[in-house]
Parts: structure tokens; C-alpha cells; sequence
């Protein structure tokens, strides 16, 4: 079933004890706005979580096969796209150059076409797929903003030891002690809110349907569930406001239904270390004409 709403979410979700975004260009301490000192996790992490459940959850069957997934190759995939719609011919007459294969225009649409009919991230965040062998570009529906925390986070340094190391010749030089150290980066406590907007006129061009969007809902939901490590800490959705248009324009704009949302520290509290240290105000009173608050978490 087609999507025909427009829709604006807020997403609240909080770390204890973990690195929820680590920066390789900072040795990968936590993401900070310079500035303000808050937190940040980026779009691209979050993604990431929501493709890591879509792939568990459906085992890579198509039509929910990830498109961006570990180890993948995707002019390989691309390859598969022109297979299926029989277009092969236009790969094999340019075979000997290393430059990018254009492919008709035809072909590039039906191409482009067919992964977003079958990969599941493609038809919610888009993609860029005009590379060596050229499927085109898709503009998702789905798009979200850097998470950001209410507070500002102290990122913690914490020393580790190994009890092993790599090679023979380590451990000669450690006269068999055997130990290797390390270091390890954690937020004590942050909550963190995030905004998305899904587009019903973008959802038409992709294919996104009101069963990718139930998935979209639910992974939000239950992600962190499944994406423990002894880096992340305990991780945990703790808001999920949605609120739907009556139509693919919408009713009103993001920004004044977002500031409907406001997460404040409770009073008497320093320094916050737990969720239950914030109140949560929802203000679904008097909504916009045609505009739906549908809490799925808080």
C-alpha cells in the first residue's frame, strides 16, 4: 500500500556507561559539538542500526534486502540490477574500459527501478548509485538529523588491560608478562533527540509503502535491542513521537510541532545520570488541523 501522509517523528534515546558514536578522526572518543560540549550521533549511525535490524529481521529476503550492508560490493549489486532486466549487452560492449558504464537512459531507470523494488534501504534513505557501472541516484524518503544531547556529556577515559598478546615476539619482549593495554572511551549518561521527516511525495518515486514504514516504526523501536557491545553500554529508545499529516503536503511545519516535544532536567538535579533525572512534556493539545500525535514509545 502506497503512502498518502506525510509524517514527523522526534526520537529520544539515551546512553549509560558507552561510546554511542565514536569519531575516527578523534581516536574514536565520543561525538561532541565543540562548541556547546553536548553529544552527537550522526545520521549515518543511526542508519546504520536501523539496516543491521531490517537485515535480522528479514534475513536479506528481497523485497528487504540491504543494499549498504558489511562487505559489500556494490557494483556488483548494480550488475545483478542490469541482469534482471536484460541489459547485460551494454556492460559487455564497454567490458575493457575502467571508465564508469553510463547505460542508456532506459536502462538506468529500470535499473534504479529494480533495487529500489528490492532493497529496502535504498527505497527509505536513497542512494548514490551512479558508479562504475551506473543505476542512478535515489533521493530516500526517509531522512534524519544528527541525535543530539539535552546536556552537555563528559566523554571518560578509561585504561584496559589484555591478558595476551599478538606475536611470539611481544611476548619476548615482555619476558612472558603477556600484556597488552589499551584504552577505552565512555559517556557515564546522555540522552540524546533526534528528528525525521518522511516525504509521502518521495515515498511515490521510491516505492516506500506503509509496510516499509511499520518497519521503519519498529526498528526505531527495537534496534538497540540487538546491537549490544561491550563499547556501546547499555543503549535504550526512550521516546518515539510521530505525527502524522492528513495529506502528502502535510498541515503544518516540522519545526512548530517539534517544539511540542520539550525535554527538560528535572529540578534539584546537577548532573543528570539516569532517564528518570528528565520530564518528558508532550503537548498534544489543540494539534493543527489535520495533524495526528501517535506515541509508539513514552
Amino acid at each position: 500500500m502506497s503512502l498518502e501522509n506525510r509524517y514527523d517523528f522526534v526520537y529520544l534515546f539515551d546512553v549509560k556507561d558507552g561510546n554511542p558514536n565514536g569519531d575516527p578522526d578523534a581516536g574514536n572518543l565520543p561525538r561532541v559539538d565543540a562548541e556547546t560540549g553536548q553529544g552527537l550521533v550522526t545520521d549515518v549511525c543511526l542508519k546504520r542500526k536501523i539496516r543491521n535490524f531490517v537485515h535480522l529481521t528479514k534475513a536479506e529476503q528481497r523485497p528487504y534486502d540491504i543494499y549498504i550492508k558489511e562487505k559489500a560490493i556494490l557494483n556488483e549489486t548494480n550488475r545483478k540490477a542490469y541482469e534482471a532486466i536484460d541489459a547485460t549487452d551494454e556492460l559487455e560492449s564497454d567490458k575493457s574500459s575502467d571508465k564508469k558504464r553510463k547505460g542508456s537512459q532506459e536502462s538506468v531507470e529500470s535499473a534504479r527501478k529494480w533495487i529500489c523494488q528490492n532493497f529496502y534501504d535504498v527505497r527509505t534513505f536513497g542512494a548514490v548509485m551512479s558508479t562504475k557501472i551506473n543505476c542512478g541516484q535515489v533521493r530516500g524518503p526517509v531522512q534524519m538529523t544528527f541525535a543530539r544531547s539535552i546536556n552537555p556529556i563528559v566523554s571518560q577515559e578509561h585504561s584496559i588491560t589484555r591478558m595476551a598478546v599478538a606475536t611470539v615476539e611481544e611476548a619476548e619482549k615482555q619476558s612472558g608478562d603477556n600484556r597488552t593495554m589499551g584504552r577505552k572511551f565512555t559517556v557515564p549518561y546522555g540522552l540524546y533527540t533526534c528528528h525525521g521527516f518522511i516525504s509521502a511525495h518521495l515515498a511515490q518515486q521510491t516505492g516506500f509503502s506503509e509496510e516499509d514504514l511499520g518497519l521503519l516504526f519498529e526498528s526505531l523501536e527495537h534496534m538497540f535491542e540487538h546491537d549490544r557491545s561491550a563499547a556501546r553500554g547499555e543503549m535504550t529508545a526512550r521516546g518515539l513521537y510521530v505525527f502524522k499529516h492528513a495529506g502528502k503536503l502535510g498541515n503544518a511545519s516540522a519545526h512548530s510541532l517539534f517544539e511540542r516535544i520539550q525535554v527538560q532536567i528535572k529540578n534539584g538535579t546537577s548532573v543528570p545520570r539516569a532517564f528518570t533525572d528528565y520530564e518528558i512534556e508532550v503537548d498534544g493539545q489543540n494539534l493543527p488541523n489535520g495533524v495526528e500525535l501517535i506515541r509508539r514509545i513514552g
